[in-house]
C-alpha cells in the first residue's frame, strides 16, 4: 500500500507543478490580446502571428493544466448524489468512473489524436495563415500530453479509492484527499 501511495503522491506532484507552471501562460495570453488589441484599434496595424500566438497559448494552458484541474477537483461534475455521500462512497463512485470513464477517454483521444499528431510533425505544419507562426506540430503534441496527464492523474485517483476503501486513507496524498465538507451549526449541535 505505501508503495502506491508513493506512485500517487509522485503523479500528483508532476501534475501539480506543471499545472503551477502552465498556469502562468494566462498572463501571457492577457499580454499578447491586450497587445493585439492596442495595436489593431490604436495604431492601425495587425500581425497575424501575434493573434495565432495568444490562441496557441490558451490551448497550450488549457492542455496542459488538465491533469492539475482534476487533481484539484475542479472539473464540472453534477454532485447530486456524490456531495452528501459518504468518503467510502464516495471513492467506489470515484473508482467506477475512472475506470469505466475516463480512462477509455484518455485511450480514446491518445489514439485517435497519435496519427493526427505524426502527421502533423511530419511536415513540421505551421500556421494555416499567411504570416502565421510556425511550429503548429508543437501545440498538437499538447493533445497527447493532455490524455498522458489526465490518465495519470486517473491513476492516482483511483489508487486514492483503493486506498480508502482499503481501510487505509491516511496514506491518500494531501493534494488528492477527499475534501471534508464544513459542518453548519445544526450540523454541530446533534
Amino acid at each position: 500500500m505505501q508503495a502506491i501511495a508513493f506512485c500517487a503522491r509522485v503523479i500528483c506532484s508532476i501534475n501539480y507543478w506543471l499545472g503551477k507552471s502552465f498556469s502562468w501562460l494566462s498572463l501571457g495570453i492577457v499580454a499578447v490580446c491586450f497587445t493585439v488589441v492596442v495595436q489593431r484599434y490604436v495604431f492601425a496595424v495587425s500581425y497575424v502571428w501575434m493573434q495565432d500566438l495568444y490562441i496557441w497559448l490558451n490551448g497550450a494552458m488549457f492542455t496542459g493544466v488538465a491533469g492539475f484541474a482534476l487533481m484539484r477537483d475542479d472539473h464540472v461534475r453534477v454532485d447530486i448524489f456524490y456531495r452528501p455521500a459518504s468518503i467510502k462512497r464516495k471513492a467506489a463512485i470515484d473508482l467506477i468512473g475512472v475506470v469505466l470513464f475516463l480512462l477509455p477517454f484518455s485511450w480514446v483521444v491518445y489514439t485517435y489524436s497519435m496519427p493526427f499528431v505524426q502527421r502533423s510533425w511530419g511536415y513540421y505544419e505551421s500556421s494555416a495563415n499567411v504570416g502565421g507562426m510556425p511550429g503548429l506540430f508543437i501545440l498538437k503534441t499538447f493533445i497527447i500530453g493532455f490524455a498522458a496527464l489526465l490518465a495519470l492523474q486517473g491513476l492516482a485517483m483511483a489508487i486514492r479509492s483503493v486506498l480508502v476503501l482499503g481501510g487505509r486513507p491516511d496514506l491518500v496524498p494531501a493534494r488528492i484527499q477527499y475534501p471534508v465538507p464544513e459542518m453548519t451549526d445544526a450540523q454541530r449541535e446533534i
